[in-house]
């Protein structure tokens, strides 16, 4: 078979062959008596099998050595082109990443466009003064774009540079708190707390059902950190898990303060009363615990707040009976 016909069966042009047989990958079984190249089947065969490793990333020189070395062994080589390949796609994922963050400013031009690389290149530098300044140009007319600004906020271990990038988020507009909430089911638990710190501090009612759906996060502290900023938010639905925080001894001040702001409506503030005090008759509540849950009836309103008071002043545990009176002492001068 001629060049020409090898050409058109196979899709490799006739000027690849020949280069192919001036490397030595491919050397034509004859000639015809005009001093034609003549290709064999055989011939074919290993111009189709040069085609197939070419395929999978390998070189002509590595080619080659597979065709024509009987001690090549092909998993090695295999293996660094998985590892190249890997290294390949994750170059090209994070180049297409920077170009939809840049799609997602919206520049007006190119001077826009520069800006916002800066901005991106600044987020992910080395230096935590860098990261803070980019964060806080998100008041700039073209704003760090909010996919960039999470994944930054997400990473990040500087106090002052976390708490420049939730700022920022803060500030951002749609799509934070979706963007959050995905940091909310990661397995690394460092993620999860920023990420629910972040939702804290975003304004708004998709932030704040972030928050309320995050109570039934399966990390403890996720839910904690959830229940302190509805509280703030006069979600009423916080209740059980800051008082479930004020049992355990997490955060047990905060989470009374917490209670004492949603206490500000009568019927909350009876809820939380009457909980405290079925917490305070559990069997299975310790005496820390107990007074830790004493204290906390100090800023709740209302009449059941006070009867419990006054009975807890006749408590057994004396520690328990001390702090009620004074708390009830404290009510009365007010």
């Amino acid at each position: 078979m001629l060049i020409g016909e090898v050409a058109r069966r196979s899709g490799v042009s006739a000027r690849m062959l020949r280069h192919y047989e001036s490397l030595g990958l491919v050397r034509p079984s004859g000639r015809t008596g005009s001093g034609y190249r003549e290709y064999s089947g055989e011939d074919i065969r290993r111009i189709f099998h040069i085609e197939s490793l070419r395929s999978l990333g390998l070189s002509l020189r590595e080619i080659g050595r597979a065709l024509d070395d009987p001690g090549f062994t092909p998993s090695a080589l295999v293996d660094d082109l998985i590892r190249q390949t890997r290294e390949r796609l994750a170059a090209e994922t994070e180049l297409l990443t920077r170009l939809r963050r840049i799609d997602a400013a919206e520049p007006a031009g190119w001077e826009d466009v520069l800006q916002v690389v800066a901005l991106l290149q600044a987020l992910g530098s080395k230096n935590a003064d860098a990261r803070q300044r980019a964060a806080l140009s998100s008041a700039d007319e073209v704003p760090v774009p909010v996919e960039a600004l999470v994944e930054a906020v997400l990473s990040e271990t500087e106090p002052n540079v976390a708490g420049a990038l939730r700022w920022a988020l803060a500030r951002s507009g749609d799509g934070g708190p979706a963007l959050l909430a995905e940091g909310l089911g990661s397995p690394v638990a460092a993620v999860r707390k920023r990420a629910v710190q972040s939702l804290a501090e975003m304004p708004g009612d998709e932030a704040t059902a972030r928050l309320h759906d995050a109570l039934a996060n399966p990390d403890v502290a996720v839910r904690g950190y959830a229940a302190l900023a509805l509280g703030t938010r006069g979600v009423a639905d916080a209740v059980p898990t800051l008082i479930d925080m004020i049992v355990e001894g997490r955060n047990d001040t905060d989470a009374a303060d917490a209670l004492s702001v949603l206490a500000s409506d009568t019927a909350t503030a009876n809820q939380i009363a009457t909980r405290l005090v079925d917490r305070l008759a559990h069997d299975t509540t310790e005496a820390p615990a107990r007074g830790r849950l004493t204290q906390a009836l100090a800023d709740i309103p209302g009449t059941t707040a006070s009867r419990a008071l006054v009975e807890l002043s006749h408590d057994e545990d004396r520690a328990v009976a001390l702090t009620a009176a004074y708390l009830l002492q404290l009510r009365d001068t007010r």
